[in-house]
């Protein structure tokens, strides 16, 4: 690991902790040339994981898109940003744990919506709104009624 500063490429490892989630390490290193301090995280490799959109199209699984769609669907909501970032991060890990290498658009967008529907009525139905592609106002009205239902 380089530092930061002065590029030297040696380090020692003062503390080390896993985060919050447990997902990841953290490491403070002391750099062995300049002495100033630097911290690292270190995570576990993952599988590279496919998305299948609706025109069968397929690209690279990307979590700052469901982030984005989180903070859209959010907005002038009080969901805090910690908040979404956990939603993805439980998101991530439901999908790696499905152990497939390709996993749909729709899928993602249903594990978000059942995230939102717990956190905040709101923004699931703005999340849903796109997501579901409400041709007209009657579509929309029974995904609301659905979701009173519930209730």
């Amino acid at each position: 690991m380089k530092c930061p500063y002065c590029g030297f490429s040696e380090s020692k490892v003062i503390d080390s902790r896993p985060t919050e989630d447990g997902n990841s390490i953290r490491r403070r290193r002391e750099c062995l040339k300049c002495q100033k301090r630097f911290t690292t995280y270190e995570k576990l490799e993952t599988i590279s994981m496919i998305v299948v959109k609706q025109d069968n199209s397929r690209q690279p699984y990307d979590r700052e898109k469901v982030i984005r769609g989180l903070i859209r669907a959010c907005e002038k909501r009080p969901i805090t940003y910690a908040q979404m970032e956990k939603i993805a991060d439980e998101i991530e890990s439901e999908l790696y744990q499905m152990m497939t290498r390709e996993i749909t658009s729709t899928e993602i967008g249903e594990k978000v919506m059942n995230h939102l529907k717990e956190l905040d009525e709101v923004a699931y139905v703005r999340f849903a709104s796109v997501h579901k592609h409400f041709s007209d106002i009657y579509s929309f009205m029974t995904a609301l009624q659905e979701l009173l239902e519930e209730k």
